[in-house]
């Protein structure tokens, strides 16, 4: 068992909102850069529920489990949890504003820029992320996991 459940985390600014054009009412595409690892990350993310603006920075987590002890759960949501406001047992939720729970469904290589890349591909039921950048800082994360997305804006 895991004694931290955090398999990666940074600070990201949004450089650009729907690059390609809105395509959803609900739902934005950002383009952000990472502050410490220097990682490129595209997000899709619920704006009804969480809107972001270019130039906004936000701390972005990626979790096995909500668990801050690291225990791994079952893949489904454990209401004894405390979120949004809900008494309950603590939970990494309680640190951030926005969470998603999805698959890395995907491991790409990028060599176009002479450094080695990895992308990283996750699906929140639909809503997609595309994460790239140094394998090392990525090699905790594996194909076919289940992953929890935490973001806070700072």
């Amino acid at each position: 068992m895991r004694s931290n459940p955090v398999l990666f985390e940074d600070t990201f600014e949004v450089l650009d909102k729907d690059p390609d054009g809105k395509k959803f009412d609900r739902v934005s595409r950002y383009r952000c850069k990472s502050d410490l690892f220097e990682m490129d990350l595209t997000i899709d993310i619920n704006v009804e529920v969480y809107p972001m603006e270019t130039g906004q920075k936000f701390r972005m987590a990626l979790a096995s489990t909500l668990n801050p002890d690291g225990k791994p759960d079952d893949g489904n949501f454990d209401q004894t949890l405390q979120w949004d406001g809900h008494p309950g047992r603590p939970s990494l939720m309680d640190d951030y504003e926005y969470v998603m729970y999805g698959k890395l469904f995907k491991f790409g290589d990028d060599h176009a820029s002479g450094t080695p890349k990895v992308e990283v591909y996750v699906s929140f039921g639909g809503l997609l992320m595309l994460l790239k950048g140094d394998p090392k800082k990525l090699e905790e994360l594996e194909i076919n996991s289940r992953l929890y997305l935490l973001v806070r804006k700072v």
